[in-house]
């Protein structure tokens, strides 16, 4: 699991981890705790590396959560999430463990990922986790993000 720490990578030069296990995901705090809302992070060119093969996988990634008392700080997100283009694991793993990372972190009233990958031997795998209870009369859109329909 990678390790969580309250933001000193804000403002720094920093190199691409290694691994998705040296990455270190941040947390700040949420300025509005106590109002129902929906953060989103969206990945259009997330990559990670088949495990069997070794070649590259491509995927579309969203991630909505509502915040509790935190907010994932951009930076470590995008630091973390470069941090599987070395890594070897299959669509569902890397989808999975995203989302369980971000939950473990922030602890948010509701969760919900979208990993849409594009396909390779001729089959797109789009995986989807999601964890809490939206709040009542929270507005969540839809991810926007179409089926793989190949060319057409």
């Amino acid at each position: 699991m990678s390790s969580f720490s309250d933001a000193p990578l804000l403002g720094r030069a920093v190199a691409l981890p290694a691994s998705p296990e040296e990455a270190k995901l941040e947390r700040v705090a949420n300025p509005h705790p106590g109002t129902s809302y929906v953060a989103r992070f969206t990945a259009p060119e997330f990559t990670s590396l088949c495990p069997v093969t070794g070649q590259p996988d491509f995927a579309h990634i969203v991630i909505d959560y509502v915040p509790g008392d935190w907010l994932v700080e951009s930076k470590s997100l995008k630091l973390y999430l470069g941090a599987f283009r070395n890594h070897g694991a299959f669509h569902e793993d890397c989808t999975i463990r995203i989302g369980k990372d971000l939950v473990t972190l922030l602890s948010p009233l509701w969760f919900r990922i979208g990993g849409y990958w594009y396909p390779r031997g001729g089959i797109p795998i789009d995986v989807f986790w999601q964890i809490g209870e939206l709040p009542a009369g929270t507005w969540v859109p839809d991810q926007g993000v179409a089926p793989y329909r190949g060319r057409g």
